[in-house]
């Protein structure tokens, strides 16, 4: 059975208010990932999005002005170019919960796929996972570095990972990502992904907002290889209701 733990806890403590901001003092960052900071923060303007997985405190380093980023260009223009990566999905801490509360985490190996700004994996590496970051650009990572630095997690690892050509990895414990279902085609190198990189009795966790459409079509191919679990959490922001799916595959045996 698949659990999730409540709403309310979820997001019990997450914070994107100015005074959590100002009080990371960057000078306690480790110097390589204050440079990588410090570099971003030439270009953007930056901020730190702040939740809580038990006991441990976690730190987002996310963009601050969409529009500055973004320059004047037309999101909407060409969606399959918009940088998903700089926006915190509700999934996301959606999953960064499900798997922050999973135990016997210890000695496991999680991979994280088009983690963005990565809050399940810091949350899995919160939880006790050995975790490794993956994404497609040197920028998104670098935003995962300084993250990881200011949550306080060592030893996570970080993977340039291109679905089409993906490098040659051992294989994880548990393979996740969150509102990574944008494109149709690639559900078929995600699913290669998926085979090759999983170990046998491994898990995959997925979340992902129920009117994405993409999500049935996924699933409906996945389904040849993989046994499915799911879980719905509705969800209320800015006093409007939203669903969260959360579906769990393991290889059919």
């Amino acid at each position: 059975m698949l659990t999730i733990p409540s709403w309310k806890k979820i997001f019990a403590v997450y914070s994107t208010d100015l005074h959590d901001f100002m009080v990371m003092d960057i000078r306690t960052l480790p110097e390589p990932e204050r440079q990588i900071y410090n570099r971003i923060k030439a270009k953007y303007t930056l901020t730190f999005d702040r939740f809580e997985v038990g006991e441990k405190r976690l730190r987002l380093l996310k963009i601050a002005d969409l529009e500055e980023f973004l320059d004047g260009k037309d999101p909407f223009a060409n969606v399959s170019e918009f940088p998903f990566w700089i926006r915190l999905w509700d999934a996301a801490m959606v999953l960064a919960y499900v798997l922050g509360s999973q135990r016997n985490t210890e000695g496991k190996q999680l991979l994280e796929l088009g983690a963005g700004l990565g809050a399940p994996g810091l949350a899995a590496a919160a939880a006790g996972y050995s975790v490794t970051l993956s994404d497609y650009e040197e920028i998104i990572m670098d935003f995962q570095k300084v993250s990881a630095a200011a949550s306080g997690l060592l030893g996570i690892k970080f993977v340039h990972l291109d679905w089409l050509e993906p490098p040659t990895l051992e294989p994880f414990d548990v393979l996740t990502g969150a509102e990574i279902l944008f494109r149709d085609d690639f559900f078929q190198p995600l699913l290669n992904i998926f085979s090759t990189l999983l170990k046998p009795g491994g898990t995959i966790f997925l979340a992902h907002d129920a009117t994405r459409q993409s999500l049935p079509k996924f699933l409906k191919l996945a389904d040849k290889d993989f046994d499915i679990a799911l879980k719905k959490q509705i969800i209320k922001r800015d006093g409007k209701e939203k669903t969260i799916i959360v579906n769990r595959l393991r290889h059919k045996q």
